[in-house]
């Protein structure tokens, strides 16, 4: 009998973040906000390094990548293998599902390209979401 496959919904259709997570998220981006370091940074950026924040762990964040905003993923993950790419998505998907700290706790468990991109992806979904509540 032939396995029945099915469709992975995109990361376009993922669920909305979780409330608690993104009060968590404006809160961090509000203490970034007030670093000295992190002074002129755009609120993606900030939103970014919230992230790594809530999913930090003992591992340091990796460098940072430019991302596409017309994209859900990067504009470097296009070239990427059709298996990253779906890493990346069903970290972001466990992200709105399950938490950012446990899809953040998962994804520093692989490679740093798909940590970085989890990352950029991730950031750029909740910035939007941040801007629409107006909680950045």
């Amino acid at each position: 009998m032939a396995e029945e496959i099915v469709p992975t919904p995109s990361v376009e259709q993922a669920p909305a973040p979780q409330e608690s997570d993104l009060d968590r998220v404006a809160s961090e981006v509000a203490k970034h906000r007030e670093n000295p370091e992190l002074a002129g940074a755009s609120d993606q950026e900030l939103v970014k390094q919230a992230i790594r924040t809530i999913g930090a762990t003992a591992a340091p964040a990796p460098q940072q990548t430019a991302t596409s905003d017309d994209s859900a993923l990067p504009s470097y993950m296009s070239s990427a293998a059709p298996a990253a790419k779906l890493e990346v998505e069903d970290l972001v998907r466990m992200a709105f599902k399950e938490g950012i700290a446990k899809a953040a706790s998962v994804a520093e468990k692989s490679n740093p390209f798909i940590l970085d991109a989890f990352h950029d992806t991730l950031a750029g979904k909740l910035h939007d979401e941040l801007k629409i509540r107006k909680l950045i």
